[in-house]
């Protein structure tokens, strides 16, 4: 796939974003014809407090948060980074959340669509063990990235699944050509129905 798009990903200190819940780190690899051609990452700190299980998981303490820059200052950045680009994210449905929720304490909306990559690998690797991010990328033999559950190493990982999930469905299905705008329709097809559809659009292609 030669089209830009930036793949993004949040470590949080909760599910859902509010005043209490907010976004610890943002990652974002920007990817463009088959690679990864840069990268945004930074700790941000909202004046949240992070569970210790939270903690855990990430790596991400209240001490590292203490001497982060603000959160303000770093969505600013990243926005900035991303412009338009059009974004991608592995399980995009949290990571969407918590890019509108930033981006609304700036005064800011979001202008482009989420593709995501847990919708599209359930509909074009159904034969995969289960679609978390780890599972996708050891199953697919991606390349290592780094640690799990720190937001650069994640939205690298979500990078190579785009690239692979490109390749797939341009092998599978030979279409050439494919774009971000496509994925983001292909993801909401349900998947016994993705083979005609697929079918059916590469017929209407001009030869």
């Amino acid at each position: 796939m030669r089209q830009r798009v930036a793949v993004i990903d949040f470590e949080t200190n909760g599910a859902s974003p509010g005043r209490d819940c907010r976004a610890t780190e943002i990652g974002v690899a920007m990817v463009e014809d088959g690679r990864i051609v840069d990268r945004f990452q930074s700790l941000m700190n909202a004046g949240v407090w992070v569970p210790p299980m939270i903690e855990r998981l990430t790596g991400i303490s209240n001490a590292m948060l203490k001497d982060a820059p603000p959160a303000r200052q770093v969505m600013a950045e990243a926005a900035r980074f991303v412009g338009d680009t059009p974004l991608v994210a592995h399980n995009a449905g949290f990571d969407r959340k918590f890019w509108d929720y930033e981006l609304a304490q700036l005064g800011l909306a979001r202008r482009q669509d989420f593709a995501c990559t847990v919708l599209l690998s359930r509909r074009l690797l159904p034969q995969a063990p289960d679609h978390k991010l780890g599972t996708l990328a050891r199953w697919a033999g991606l390349p290592d990235t780094g640690r799990a559950h720190r937001a650069l190493a994640d939205a690298e990982m979500a990078a190579q699944l785009w690239l692979f999930l490109a390749d797939t469905l341009g092998r599978q299905f030979h279409l050439a050509d494919l774009d971000h705008a496509l994925l983001c329709k292909l993801q909401k097809v349900a998947a016994a129905k993705i083979g005609p559809y697929l079918k059916e659009l590469r017929t209407a292609m001009p030869a």
